[in-house]
């Protein structure tokens, strides 16, 4: 690559490409280390001359902005993260050719890029990236998602091109090359990984046409990013812990290995032991695996680690609720419940929610905390609606769905509130683990069965009766039970006509019988069962996350089908 005449182009006069990324690194380190102000503080002299600063200052704002979900923080965020697009705009190659990158991987001119002039590339797709996120987290509108979608094309074209400019013969290996090479990682990972866990029907209305989404080389790539030390090494781990640890459990089946989360984790843990963020994601691990004492002392251990960014805590706070919810320690679950509704601005409906559903977990002859009554506290749960950045979580919607059977003067009680939005959570999973958990559950569950038997005729009764099938086939299938279990999900499809709430409880019956099958090997039945439950409903709660447990469940067979050469069942 050709040298700049006008010396670094990345940077202030005077100060080259590698020292901006040293002190870059630095400020990484910093914010690693919980110094989160003092990281901030030492990337602002630079922040308007340096695409780096300008860029990793950017990226840690919209970190905070995805943590608080509040509405300034999210505008802010976006402000910066278009103010550093602007400055690795003045550091790009000067071209009025429309997609002259593309030129890179041409021999003609592909030399004629200086070294900055390509970071300035990666660094803008980087923006475009970042902004294309808070575009869709900020605002519903259809001008938003459109301008969100564009900034997701065109940053997806640049970081294609970059990539298969680092495949060809023309790119020169710089000292500041591993940098280059990590952002490219981050960004193809990134997208292949995002794009692999859409399912079809949503990737059709998002008309992404051109984008590639293979799951196994979206972890390679990002994997790549974590292997050698630059400065988009962070986030790729981030990304994958992310993965593992949240999407794989949460969209996914919860069947899946966490050992590549800890692998990827000890090395950070090690070099961090008191990072809040490290020590978050290593409760997580503890958490999926069930060991649910050693994930309450992370957690524990991660507020404690820092008290300057609340948001953390509130990250903490949540896992706590469900690890007590897990050891059905109401009252515990309660008191995390009850912090996040006076703390978190993220869903005010869903902890008020919470905090009722707890209470209604309790024996009636209980003290219930600070003296509280659930059914008042259900029926605050509509009046705390709000859109977050533009959008009602659609948790909170669930939530507020079925509170609304608390408006009349003599309620009829949700059978197992705690334990329905669990299993929203993919809560079972996590019990699944530990035979004793999952047979206390049971125990609670068949408690609440026998209450539903004895109880008059009602409006909501076909439903709760379903609800409480549901769970229970849940538990008996982690215990092993699976003829039992086959009888639960089969009893909510054949009493489908009688429900007439909570629709989502046939889909998501058929998606845990075809999980069950797949436990058993009945592969064929699962794939047809899996896609009448994709195929026949729609405009139910939570729709898209059980069109994401479809979409993986098929995905995993296919995986599997393709993997052993088998022919069958087109998937």
């Amino acid at each position: 690559m050709a040298e700049s005449a006008d010396g670094p182009a990345g940077s202030s006069p005077g100060v080259d490409l590698k020292t901006c990324l040293d002190e870059c690194m630095s400020a990484m380190d910093m914010f690693l280390n919980n110094q989160f102000n003092e990281s901030l503080e030492s990337l602002k002299p630079r922040m308007k001359e340096s695409m780096y600063h300008a860029l990793v200052y950017a990226t840690i704002l919209e970190m905070q902005a995805m943590m608080t979900f509040e509405h300034d923080d999210i505008i802010s965020a976006g402000h910066t993260m278009k103010e550093a697009q602007e400055i690795c705009q003045r550091f790009r190659k000067k071209s009025t050719v429309v997609g002259s990158l593309s030129s890179l991987v041409n021999k003609s001119s592909g030399d004629h890029f200086t070294e900055e002039e390509v970071h300035a590339e990666v660094c803008y797709a980087e923006c475009l990236l970042q902004r294309a996120a808070l575009t869709f987290l900020q605002d519903e509108n259809m001008v938003s998602f459109i301008k969100g979608g564009i900034k997701v094309r065109n940053s997806f074209i640049i970081y294609k091109d970059l990539h298969n400019f680092l495949q060809s013969n023309l790119c020169s290996k710089g000292p500041n090359h591993s940098h280059l090479e990590g952002g490219v990682s981050l960004g193809i990972g990134a997208f292949n990984l995002a794009l692999s866990m859409f399912p079809t029907r949503i990737l059709k209305l998002l008309e992404f046409a051109g984008f590639s989404g293979d799951k196994e080389y979206g972890l390679s790539q990002l994997h790549d990013g974590v292997m050698v030390p630059n400065i988009r090494a962070i986030l790729c781990v981030m990304l994958l812990l992310c993965y593992h640890t949240f999407l794989t459990f949460i969209l996914g089946t919860g069947e899946d290995d966490v050992t590549d989360a800890v692998v990827l984790l000890q090395p950070y843990l090690t070099r961090y032991p008191k990072s809040a963020i490290f020590l978050f994601f290593s409760g997580r691990i503890e958490e999926i695996q069930g060991n649910l004492d050693k994930a309450i002392q992370r957690f524990e251990e991660g507020c404690a680690a820092q008290q300057v960014w609340k948001q953390f805590h509130h990250m903490c706070y949540w896992e706590l609720m469900w690890c007590f919810t897990y050891k059905r320690l109401w009252k515990m679950a309660y008191f995390y419940a009850d912090l996040l509704s006076k703390e978190s601005r993220w869903s005010k409906a869903m902890y008020v929610y919470m905090k009722a559903a707890y209470l209604s977990m309790l024996p009636e002859h209980e003290a219930k905390p600070f003296g509280d009554d659930e059914v008042e506290l259900f029926r605050q749960v509509p009046l705390l609606k709000q859109k977050i950045a533009g959008k009602s979580p659609p948790t909170e919607k669930f939530a507020i769905r079925k509170a609304r059977r608390y408006k009349s003067n003599h309620p009829v009680r949700l059978p197992v509130p705690a334990l329905e939005m669990m299993y929203m959570w993919n809560g079972f999973t996590v019990i699944g683990k530990q035979w004793k958990l999952t047979e206390e559950m049971l125990e609670t569950i068949c408690e609440a069965e026998a209450g539903l038997e004895q109880a008059a005729s009602n409006e909501y009764l076909a439903d709760d009766k379903c609800v409480v099938k549901l769970l229970k086939g849940l538990c008996l299938r982690h215990l092993g039970r699976t003829l039992e279990a086959e009888q639960c999900f089969v009893y909510i499809y054949e009493h489908a006509k009688k429900i007439k709430y909570d629709h989502y409880l046939s889909p998501n019956a058929l998606l845990e019988l075809s999980l069950l099958f797949i436990q058993q090997d009945r592969k064929d039945e699962a794939i047809k069962w899996l896609r009448r439950a994709k195929q026949n409903y729609k405009d139910y709660s939570m729709e898209s996350r059980t069109l994401f447990r479809i979409h993986a469940a098929l995905s995993k067979l296919k995986a599997e089908k393709d993997e052993n050469g088998l022919e069958g069942t087109t998937l």
